[in-house]
């Protein structure tokens, strides 16, 4: 395996650009804009700086991987020629199914298809496609240069060999793979998105503020960031699209989201991304400021 393709220049699609063109994989990244591909390339390229300053590459490791690097604003020409496609678009399920029957006509017969999906089923995917057997889930964590974990997902026609292939495939870059069957959420969002969004109902019931909050969960469960803090860098709007999944395929009323996410994402306030969440991020990430709408 030499050639992969990258659908989507996002952050997750230029981190899984950034990731195998750094293992010596040559990368076809595919956006239907070139200024998003550009754009792609500079945050690309200033990773490559932090990791240089922090003297884990050098200069020559920057150049290398960036020239392995291709752009493309065709699907059917970017993945030609590919031996692995990792598809990195909007968490939309008809958007996805699209990429997927594009993508399943154009790759090279011997190509395994791959989605970044947090949530939308790998078996639906599959059969949107002539190979099901060849297609398969590569959940990578944000931000992918730095986060170890890729969530491997079966679906449920993916052969052992494809699995096997993928899960060597992530150990040879660096990354520690964690099988997963097809079921929704999968494993880190079946846990991680009820804990925010009971987090969330505890500022919504007002049993405590967003500051207490956070410094409960980072300073009495030892987490790195807290619950409200890390919806507001996922999306609010990716939350509740999650928690949405996950109530429709478990049918359960313990995974619907919070009436204040749902008022949150329909206001606009999706955090990091539109500046304002549970957090005002309209400063920059460096300070919390709670939002205005919290009244503190």
């Amino acid at each position: 395996m030499k050639n992969v393709g990258v659908i989507g220049s996002g952050t997750m699609g230029n981190g899984i650009a950034h990731v195998f063109a750094q293992n010596g994989y040559n990368v076809h990244l595919i956006d239907i804009k070139q200024d998003a591909l550009d754009r792609a390339l500079q945050v690309i390229a200033k990773n490559f700086d932090r990791q240089i300053a922090k003297g884990k590459i050098s200069e020559d490791v920057k150049t290398d991987s960036l020239n392995r690097i291709e752009t493309f604003t065709n699907v059917l020409t970017g993945v030609a020629g590919c031996d692995l496609v990792v598809e990195a678009a909007t968490e939309r399920l008809d958007l996805k199914k699209k990429i997927f029957q594009e993508v399943d006509q154009a790759a090279p017969e011997h190509c395994i298809l791959a989605t970044n999906t947090s949530s939308i089923s790998i078996t639906e995917l599959a059969a949107a496609t002539k190979r099901p057997e060849m297609v398969i889930g590569m959940h990578f964590m944000n931000p992918v240069p730095v986060m170890k974990l890729v969530e491997i997902i079966t679906g449920y026609c993916t052969s052992k060999e494809v699995t096997d292939t993928i899960e060597k495939l992530s150990i040879d870059i660096g990354k520690v793979p964690a099988m997963a069957n097809d079921y929704p959420g999968f494993i880190a969002n079946r846990i991680l998105m009820p804990m925010i969004n009971e987090a969330i109902y505890t500022l919504f019931e007002g049993a405590g503020g967003v500051n207490e909050i956070d410094t409960v969960m980072k300073l009495g469960m030892a987490h790195p960031m807290g619950p409200l803090q890390l919806a507001d860098f996922i999306g609010l709007d990716v939350c509740k699209a999650i928690l949405d999944v996950l109530y429709t395929g478990f049918g359960n009323p313990k995974y619907a989201p919070c009436p204040l996410l749902v008022n949150m994402v329909n206001a606009g306030k999706l955090g990091v991304k539109s500046g304002e969440g549970f957090y005002n991020w309209s400063h920059g990430t460096k300070e919390l400021v709670v939002s205005s709408s919290f009244g503190e």
